[in-house]
């Protein structure tokens, strides 16, 4: 393994910008799928961890939502460079945990950032509207407007672009995010939460924890 992978391969849940183990300590084995053998290990988190990771995302969606279209655009071409720029380490990490071929997994990563860059500019064309008034001294306005936290469950056979087709509409529209990974390829998802913090996304925009599907799919759906 490059060494530079091993940096992107992150063992613990991103929460409000920090770095967290599951509150029990339990831990789930994550395996090559080549070779059978365990590569390393994940938090085994559940309903606690991901209400504190929703309520992190609420606090943070405060001042996200008053970001312009042009700062979160600009940091979205950050992540997309970022991620260019580690394409072989990230591909590797990808092979690694789900099998695909290396030619394969650069391909995804590839595909992921392009999904990145389109949301970067689109996010900066959310444009409102004016709506014909039926009444003479009253002007219609329409507005886009962030909803919220939004909860993201990605599959473990396309761990990195389907996150980027979730989390790049919901980031340039000023929503913030709670990601579940499947257990499968967690690191693929967690990857994400180093690239964001280097390239400066505020803690708490983009939470990643990973434990029982159940369990955090019942409480942030």
């Amino acid at each position: 393994m490059l060494q530079k992978t091993s940096h992107f391969m992150r063992q613990a849940n991103l929460i409000n910008g920090e770095w967290v183990q599951a509150d029990s300590g339990q831990t789930v084995d994550v395996n090559n799928p080549a070779t059978g053998l365990k590569i390393g290990t994940v938090p085994k988190s559940g309903r606690v961890e991901t209400r504190r990771a929703i309520e992190a995302a609420d606090a943070a969606f405060k001042t996200w939502r008053k970001t312009t279209a042009l700062e979160r655009s600009k940091l979205l071409r950050k992540l997309h460079d970022a991620m260019m720029d580690n394409q072989d380490v990230l591909a590797e990490l990808l092979t690694i945990e789900q099998g695909k071929s290396l030619f394969e997994s650069k391909g995804e990563i590839g595909s992921a950032a392009s999904y990145i860059l389109w949301f970067a500019e689109e996010g900066r064309r959310t444009y409102g509207d004016v709506v014909p008034s039926p009444w003479a001294d009253r002007r219609i306005l329409v507005t886009k407007e962030p909803v919220g936290v939004i909860a993201a469950i990605t599959p473990w056979n396309f761990p990195s672009s389907m996150l980027a087709r979730k989390l790049g509409p919901a980031l340039a529209a000023g929503c913030t995010a709670v990601v579940k990974p499947a257990s499968q390829t967690p690191y693929s998802g967690l990857a994400w939460g180093a690239l964001a913090e280097e390239v400066g996304f505020p803690k708490g925009v983009i939470n990643i924890l990973t434990g029982a599907a159940g369990e955090i799919g019942d409480e942030i759906c």
